[in-house]
């Protein structure tokens, strides 16, 4: 199909017609086998994340058909991933309570906010900035990163509290006090879960769909046995009055929280207003009440963390009574003589509007809406934008680099060419339209992918097929998923991110160069420190690894050659080599600027110094692949100086753009036209052409041929 070059760079997709009856055949089984590995993947990322389990099918519809017809790749699948959703959480989580209104609002501004940098990015042609993260520090985020979703995961598979702070391993420390509490029915169910899904990964029949099947299988496990249990009740009922108390004070501040929350956003629009209309008192008042109502809100969040790790601790027992009047609930152990229970232990799993959510079985998924996901305008505020700004720049580089590295993979296989340019824009529309449409940030994932390619997908096609198996889930089969364990869930994501832990690739790194391998340490290390804030790990190491680059282009290799017995130019210092009475030739290995010069300067000096008999310097630069002013204007002085003192410098090997800086800057005219040679060999041969007294045994005399170069060479 011929098609316009514009027009094809506006609609991409249009480069995969025609396509045939077999292809779109192929293309549909691809996206439909894709789609039942997806479904549940999709729901256990989003638990992940800290929304709704069905955040994630909305974010396995939209992105996934946008990131398909304008990406480059025709196999990428573009939907939820476990670090995406992970880095999602850790942004968002400071801000706002998962599953919270507020949370899903920033959750979805995050994404938009990923999808205009990835777009821009994209336009402008900047694919190629995300080299500026190198392997390395991928290499040590990716690791931390696996360990933090594994061990987040540990309160749904056992069925435990789970602390919430500033600090990733205090909250995994509070967890372990938890471990006695331990729900034995959710442990065993994702014992079962474990146990079902490795073992239906060995039967090749059953290999593909084996996280469909288990999820199948445990949901109706789940039914069976009566695995879920949860309640409403209020904290009037509670009987022992320090424990009533203790969740009424909790329920009194997360509403004074609230309150103050919307207060201080109201009075921040008030003082941009204020600031940008120049009234100077009233941004002022602004600005202290501000500061008050924060310290305020630092105080309630401070005092209801204490609460709820005392709540978190309360087990319950429930008396039995008449359907029209509320329960007493008992302190586990306290429960009065002659009181019948329901033979049920009870915990709280939220208060919310002054209300208990009591649990007293396994956590299920519960109802997931029905429908497509409805048009939502993520809410634009400066603040929230400010806030989630970093976060999202780290996301979109992270999230790409993900995407191309396997689209680049797969190109390899499928012969197919992939744009890093076009695939920003693929990534950056899906993002920008999942907003929309309440998907949190996505990108190219592997699974996904990987089943496409197995699969013989050979367009895009694939993955929009996909996104409609997934629409038809949300339309018709939502009510099937209500029993599913959350921990089952929990499994899914813990047998994901196993291939994400990689010390081999560690080590290997470390054995490959030292110097990397301590980036990809720093990165791990700081990572794991630093959770929930993934992005500092990311910096950290992108930092260490800018300033360890330029300290090794600070002082690149400086060789002073000698002839070996083979007759080529090596270090003599590490060959043991003599020097030459004639000429001192030195390598120099690097670009030659800033940063630099001077430590070129001692080294020309030293090795001048160190054989102060040559009355030649050749300066072999076929490692110099580019000069700036700094390097130009020290080579000009070299020059000047060296010959000042009876000395002649040369150059061999130079490349076209360091003669092209010389010559444009007159230092050719300055040095010599006749002192730069192609190759070191031509300069040795004028140079001793020249040098009639030297010895026949001079270690830097190149061997004798027939044609000789003129003395006259070396001279203006």
């Amino acid at each position: 199909m011929l098609t316009h070059p514009w027009l094809l760079r506006l609609f991409p997709f249009l480069a995969w017609f025609p396509v045939n009856s077999v292809i779109l055949r192929g293309d549909m089984i691809a996206g439909i086998t894709g789609g039942l590995v997806l479904v549940p993947k999709a729901m256990a990322y989003a638990q992940l994340s800290g929304l709704p389990v069905y955040f994630g099918l909305y974010t396995a519809f939209v992105p996934a058909i946008l990131g398909a017809l304008w990406g480059s790749s025709r196999q990428l699948a573009t939907g939820p991933v476990a670090i995406v959703s992970l880095m999602t959480a850790a942004a968002v989580t400071p801000l706002a309570v998962p599953f919270t209104d507020s949370y899903i609002g920033l959750a979805l501004l995050l994404t938009l906010m990923v999808g205009v940098i990835q777009f821009a990015l994209g336009a402008i042609k900047l694919g190629t900035i995300v080299n500026f993260v190198s392997h390395p520090v991928i290499l040590g985020f990716m690791n931390a990163a696996a360990i933090i979703i594994a061990a987040s995961q540990l309160d749904m598979l056992l069925g435990i509290p789970k602390g919430r702070s500033d600090s990733f391993l205090a909250d995994m420390w509070e967890m372990f006090g938890y471990l006695p509490q331990t729900h034995l029915p959710t442990l065993a169910m994702s014992a079962f879960a474990l146990a079902l899904m490795l073992v239906l990964k060995k039967i090749a029949v059953l290999s593909k769909p084996s996280v469909l099947v288990a999820v199948v299988i445990t949901t109706a496990v789940s039914v069976a046995v009566g695995f879920e249990h949860k309640s409403k009740a209020r904290p009037e009922q509670i009987a022992d009055p320090a424990a009533r108390e203790l969740v009424v004070g909790f329920a009194r501040a997360d509403e004074q929280f609230k309150s103050l929350s919307t207060e201080i956003t109201d009075r921040s629009s008030r003082l941009r207003a204020a600031e940008k209309a120049g009234n100077a008192r009233a941004a002022a008042d602004l600005r202290h009440e501000i500061d008050l109502a924060r310290l305020t809100l630092a105080s309630l969040e401070s005092q209801n963390k204490v609460r709820s790790r005392q709540i978190n601790r309360m087990h319950f027992e429930r008396a039995k009574a008449p359907d029209n009047e509320a329960a007493p609930l008992y302190v586990k152990g306290s429960v009065p003589a002659g009181v019948e229970t329901d033979g049920r232990v009870w915990h709280i799993k939220k208060i919310e509007k002054g209300e208990m959510r009591l649990m007293g079985g396994g956590d299920v998924v519960g109802n997931i809406p029905a429908g497509l996901p409805s048009f939502r305008m993520p809410t634009l505020t400066l603040d929230a934008i400010l806030s989630l700004l970093s976060a999202a720049i780290i996301i979109a580089l992270v999230a790409f680099m993900e995407s191309i590295s396997m689209a680049k993979a797969m190109a390899t296989k499928s012969k197919q060419k992939v744009d890093p340019n076009q695939e920003l824009i693929g990534q950056g529309l899906s993002n920008l339209g999942g907003a929309f449409f309440q998907a949190y940030p996505a990108c190219g994932s592997f699974t996904g992918s990987a089943i496409n390619l197995q699969a013989g997908a050979k367009t895009g096609f694939a993955m929009v097929f996909n996104g409609i198996f997934v629409a038809v889930v949300l339309l018709f089969l939502t009510p099937y998923l209500y029993h599913l364990p959350k921990a089952v869930l929990a499994v899914i994501i813990l047998l994901a991110v196993t291939g994400l832990v990689t010390p081999a690739a560690l080590k290997h790194t470390w054995q490959a160069s030292r110097v990397d391998g301590m980036v990809a340490v720093v990165t791990f290390v700081v990572t794991l420190l630093a959770a929930p804030h993934l992005d500092r790990g990311i910096m950290v190491g992108a930092g260490l690894a800018l300033v360890l680059f330029l300290y090794n282009t600070m002082k690149p290799r400086v060789a002073v050659l000698g002839r070996y017995t083979d007759g080529t130019l090596r270090d003599a210092k590490v060959n043991n080599l003599p020097a030459s009475d004639v000429v001192t030739a030195i390598r120099f290995d690097g670009r030659l600027y800033f940063a630099n010069v001077s430590y070129f300067e001692d080294a020309v000096l030293e090795a001048v110094a160190n054989n102060p008999e040559a009355p030649y310097v050749l300066i072999v630069g076929d490692g110099i692949n580019d000069i700036d002013a700094s390097g130009e204007e020290v080579i000009h002085h070299l020059v000047e100086r060296l010959n000042e003192n009876g000395i002649v410098m040369l150059f061999a090997g130079l490349k076209k753009q360091v003669h092209d800086v010389m010559r444009a800057t007159g230092l050719r005219e300055v040095i010599g036209e006749r002192r730069f040679f192609s190759t070191a060999e031509l300069a040795l041969r004028a140079i001793y052409s020249r040098a009639e007294y030297a010895g026949e045994d001079d270690p830097l005399r190149p061997p004798p041929r027939s044609n000789t170069i003129s003395p006259a060479m070396l001279h203006d």
